[in-house]
């Protein structure tokens, strides 16, 4: 296995895509963000509240290929994680620039669980910061789901701040939870 220091973070190409969706992005959890919302006239009001599971729960997550695939444009912004020798790849970053408004939007980011806790994740978020920087981008935002506790907690590590949420916006009606930096 590689140490910490023994990758790169470079733009991923049309050539990193099949390695990607080869990576083991499963995880393990026992605790989730639990929503309440309640509404009545004149008040509604959302509550996320920290939940410890009765077993923890094994969530299979993939690369979504079509996502990969237009993320490859020049707007838009691939990176990867790979050995120095570029034979493996670790991980990857997947995020978006907003056509509107002067952010951009991390929208998956992985690293194959074998790699895990050597900081991978936190330099392709710093890559990703720089690449927002660098194409005039104000504001930092990673999604992912609620019950996504390990991810909720990086983005925390991050720096990134709980921003928002939206009930339906995965394709199986999962919540999202948003978290944002200033890149001012």
């Amino acid at each position: 296995m590689t140490s910490a220091t023994g990758f790169v973070i470079r733009d991923g190409l049309e050539v990193d895509i099949a390695a990607c969706l080869s990576l083991d992005l499963s995880y393990e959890t026992d605790t989730v963000w639990q929503v309440t919302i309640r509404q009545e006239v004149g008040l509604r009001q959302v509550m996320f509240r920290t939940e410890r599971l009765p077993r923890p729960m094994q969530v299979e997550q993939a690369p979504d290929d079509a996502r990969l695939r237009r993320t490859l444009s020049d707007s838009d912004c691939f990176l990867v994680a790979a050995t120095r020798d570029h034979h493996t790849l670790l991980g990857y970053l997947l995020m978006s620039r907003e056509r509107s408004r002067p952010f951009a939007l991390i929208r998956e980011l992985g690293v194959s669980q074998p790699y895990r806790r050597r900081k991978i994740g936190t330099r392709l978020v710093r890559a990703a910061k720089t690449w927002a920087q660098e194409n005039g981008l104000e504001q930092l935002m990673l999604e992912t789901h609620t019950k996504n506790y390990p991810a909720i907690q990086f983005a925390q590590s991050c720096g990134l701040n709980f921003c928002g949420f939206n009930d339906q916006y995965f394709q199986n009606q999962d919540i999202a939870v948003f978290f944002s930096q200033s890149l001012r």
